[in-house]
Order: C-alpha cells, then structure tokens, then sequence
C-alpha cells in the first residue's frame, strides 16, 4: 500500500509518498517540502494570501517530485491523503482541490485528514508505538496535551488558554529583534546566555489542571527588556536563555500534570509523544527526556524533517485511516479549526 500526501495548510508546501514496508511498519518512500519562509520573512510573519498563491505555483511540480523519488507513477498509488485542515483555509483550499482532482481522474480513495492528527500519529509511522499514548503537541498555532486511544480516538486533557507555544516563541524573537521565523533564532541566542539572570514567572505550575498559559510570560519578557533598553546582545541572549528556561519548566510541570490526568481517563500509556514544531527544540527535548524517565516511559520524538509541517505524516494518517476503511467522499469540505477530539472541549476544563 502506497499512499501520496499532500500539505498546504501554512507556509510549507510539501507532499510525500509512505508505504508499507516488509517488516510491516511504515517506510517514507519520498517527502518534498517547499518552505516560504523567504516569501514572508519581509513581513514578520505568514501573510495568508501570499500562502496561498505560493501553493499554486509550486504544488503540481512537488507532486510530481515526490512520485519521481519514491520511483512510481500515479498509477502505482493507492491513495491519495491531503491535509483538509485546520490551517489558513487559502492554503487548505489549494491542496484540497488539487487531492480531489486526483482522486476523481485516478479512481483513486481520498483521505480529507486533521492536520493535527497527523502530527498525533507520527509517532507510529517512525516508531510504530501501540496505543494509547500521552501527546504534547507543540507548534505555532497549537499547544494541547492529547490522550491518543487510537485512529480518530482522541482526548484533549489540556490545552493553551492564550498562546501557543511557539507563538509565544515567534512574538519574544520580534520583540528582540531577532529574525523570522523566531523560534529557532531564540533557541540559538539561548545558548549564549545566563538563563538565570531574569526571574520570569511559570505560568500555570503547579496548577492541577494542565492548562497552559503563555501570554503573562510573554508580557514579563517585554517588561524586563524596556527596563535595560536599549539592549546588548549579552542581553538579548540572556532574554531567550531565561524565557526558553520558563518554557522548558513549564512544559515539563503541565506534562507531569497531564501524565496523571491520563491515567485516570486511560489507564497506563505506552510512551510519552512530542510532536509540532517545538518538539525540534533540544531543551525541551531532553527535558521531556528526563521526565520520560522519571515516570518509566519512553519518549517518542519525531526526527527534525518531520517535526514541523510536511507531507509523510499526512501520508501516513492517510493510510491509518484508509486501513481502516475511513474514506471521504468528493464533497469533504477544507475546515480553517478543526479540533482533535469529537467534543472540542478538553477534560475537566469549562469551554
């Protein structure tokens, strides 16, 4: 079984071949990813228009190169799986359209799949871990902590109240001055600098709920830096050292949180998954990594190609749910939210 994905949900075009392979697990056969980050860097940020007339241009041709590195033509394809949201809709719209075209010229099953559960079962295509399983997802638009039962099984245990995690990197990288896309450029100036000199506040520890809240955190950062404006890079490095410290903390004590919480709902899980964007972030990393091994799981952590947006783990979710006999039909619709689990609610939280 061959399925070809395709990803247009932000600033990343991509599509991908993933197959079956002879041990039974998944196997990337090809994955093309087309970042924009050029195209919006000017603006601080993913101007959606733009997104969207960038996929235009370039997804035909990345179709093609995928097919043509996993060595098949269209016809050896079984079907065909696109990100159906949530995402700029502009985008979603793009690689929708182009899915639906295919699977009606080919004859082909269409899979509309949820972005994030594409990120939720990435864990499975690399390290082909049983249910049920702790998520954090961790991105730009997304920070939640999911009990993942089984395909289209999911339960949000907790979620951001305000930020998400990597927008709230994204928003300290602008106020330093630092470049677009922030998140990596924070990361780096880090390792330069004292992560103890500014005592940011952990929003939300020790909370029995596992919430997040990242807005507070952010305001704390602007605030210490009008107070030594203007800033030396000595500073600046000391800003993201100490932010991305309160992050890491704070990350560990709502997941710890979270771990307890799902036990309670889902008995023991099989590992701890993270996933997003973030997940490439190595503090965070190998603190979830020491967390892991203080509660006896394992970590699952997505390889960095796979960590932010691409087009194998909607391959890949296309296949789960084609396994299972889980087909869309022509009229799927392109959905700008689209929550993981069925309630939209997370457990024992009020909407």
């Amino acid at each position: 079984m061959r399925i070809l994905g395709i990803e247009t949900t932000c600033d990343e075009t991509a599509a991908a071949v993933v197959g079956i392979g002879f041990d039974g697990r998944g196997e990337i056969l090809s994955s093309e990813v087309l970042s924009q980050i050029a195209e919006h860097a000017a603006y601080g940020g993913v101007v959606p228009e733009i997104a969207a007339r960038a996929h235009v241009e370039v997804l035909d041709r990345l179709i093609a190169r995928a097919l043509k590195s996993a060595n098949c033509t269209i016809k050896d394809i079984d079907g065909i799986a696109v990100a159906a949201g949530p995402g700029l809709i502009g985008g979603v719209l793009v690689g929708l359209t182009t899915a639906k075209a295919i699977a009606l010229v080919t004859r082909k099953p269409l899979m509309a799949v949820n972005h994030l559960e594409a990120h939720a079962l990435t864990a499975r295509l690399t390290d082909g871990i049983g249910f049920p399983y702790l998520l954090l997802l961790a991105s730009g638009g997304h920070t939640q902590l999911v009990a993942v039962k089984g395909v289209g099984d999911y339960v949000r245990i907790g979620t951001t109240i305000d930020d998400a995690i990597g927008e709230a990197f994204d928003k300290v990288a602008k106020m330093l001055g630092l470049p677009y896309p922030g998140g990596p450029h924070v990361e780096s100036e880090a390792t330069k600098g004292n992560p103890e000199r500014f005592a940011l506040p952990r929003p939300m520890q020790g909370r029995a709920e596992p919430n997040f809240s990242l807005s507070g955190l952010k305001t704390a950062v602007r605030l210490e830096a009008e107070k030594i404006a203007p800033l030396t890079q000595t500073d600046i490095a000391d800003l993201c050292a100490s932010f991305q410290a309160a992050i890491v903390d704070v990350v560990v004590d709502r997941t710890r949180v979270g771990l307890r919480r799902f036990r309670e709902i889902a008995g023991t899980p099989k590992a701890l998954v993270v996933a997003g964007g973030v997940a490439a972030n190595q503090n965070m990393r190998q603190a979830l990594q020491r967390l892991a091994v203080e509660t006896g799981l394992k970590l699952v952590a997505p390889p960095l190609a796979l960590c932010g947006d691409n087009a194998a783990m909607i391959s890949w979710a296309g296949l789960e749910r084609m396994r299972l006999g889980l087909i869309d039909d022509i009229n799927a619709p392109a959905r700008a939210r689209w929550p993981l689990d069925t309630s939209g609610q997370a457990v024992g939280v009020k909407a």
